[in-house]
């Protein structure tokens, strides 16, 4: 399995093992460097580490067992807290900001505690697209500076499954 370039390789503690996190894909698609992203704010990790998924369907789940933190008004984007204590971001297309809920749905509230596999966004991707947007989806680890590494866990996102393997710094 390769590991994509900004992402930090996995280290093992002084006994070889790790305790590590898993955060599934929220969608099924390819997997992008965070530096192949055409922004700023994602390609020069600004908000932290992650993944960005080419989503294949209009449909983002939670990623984890978690509480949804922010729901912006536009409803492109969420951000959650997951159980385990990492802090997510899940922010769909680039600049989609603009189309002002326009294309999206969020059938959760901030305050909620959803489950792994709860549906977060329902997009109309070819909208979005067809409206000149690109549909490029980052996965962020938003308190990143809480981790030793942050690591591609798959080269393919599948809905569910692992996508990035988390290692917490000890306390």
């Amino acid at each position: 399995m390769k590991l994509l370039k900004n992402i930090r390789r996995r280290s093992e503690s002084a006994d070889g093992s790790a305790d590590t996190l898993t955060i599934n894909a929220p969608v099924s698609g390819r997997i992008l460097s965070l530096s192949e992203v055409n922004d700023a704010t994602f390609s020069e990790n600004i908000l932290g580490e992650g993944i960005a998924i080419m989503p294949e369907e209009g449909i983002i789940k939670a990623p984890a067992d978690a509480v949804i933190e922010a729901v912006p008004h536009s409803q492109h984007a969420i951000s959650m807290t997951t159980d385990s204590g990492t802090a997510l971001l899940i922010h769909v297309g680039l600049d989609t900001v603009e189309l002002e809920g326009k294309f999206f749905n969020i059938p959760v509230s901030v305050g909620d505690h959803v489950k792994a596999g709860d549906v977060l966004i329902e997009v109309d991707l070819e909208g979005v697209k067809n409206a000149g947007y690109d549909i490029v989806t980052p996965v962020v680890v938003t308190n990143t500076e809480d981790y030793i590494s942050v690591t591609a866990a798959a080269d393919t996102a599948e809905t569910g499954m692992p996508l990035m393997i988390l290692e917490p710094k000890r306390k």
